[in-house]
């Protein structure tokens, strides 16, 4: 492309403003009103969604080691074995399985979960590893436990 003055360079932005835009744009074709046709608007609103998408990618993640962490306790609680001292006395024992496929083994795999709170139980026998104190919830107060006078 040639240009004949300086001024008409500096203002001819070219292709490139319109693959940029356009980029922009396939990302807000399914809003609603303005913020789909209007680039001051469409930028706005997907630089936003961007950065929820950033921040739900690390949510789901927490979502996920918790969900597995209830449901671990969920197992050891059919079992009547702590948590932590479920988890250190595997490792005590070597057997390094992370929390997802204990997860899992506690939901869909429920024999071989026992004989892993077993092995678990055995060893913190052995060791003497105590559960930590005071996190045992005694009563839990109920409605219609009360009595009424």
């Amino acid at each position: 492309m040639v240009f004949t003055s300086v001024a008409n360079f500096v203002r001819s932005r070219g292709p490139d403003e319109f693959w940029r835009k356009r980029k922009i744009f396939k990302m807000a074709a399914h809003y609603i009103g303005r913020s789909r046709n209007c680039y001051s608007l469409a930028i706005r609103s997907v630089h936003r969604a961007l950065v929820f998408a950033t921040k739900g990618r690390a949510l789901k993640k927490q979502d996920l080691a918790n969900l597995w962490v209830t449901r671990i306790t969920a197992g050891c609680e059919q079992h009547d074995v702590n948590y932590h001292v479920f988890r250190e006395s595997l490792s005590r024992s070597n057997i390094m399985l992370n929390r997802k496929s204990l997860a899992d083994l506690a939901c869909w795999e429920p024999f071989t979960f026992k004989a892993l709170t077993d092995i678990a139980q055995k060893r913190a026998l052995e060791e003497g590893i105590a559960p930590p104190k005071g996190n045992k919830v005694l009563f839990v107060p109920k409605r219609g436990s009360q009595k009424k006078t």
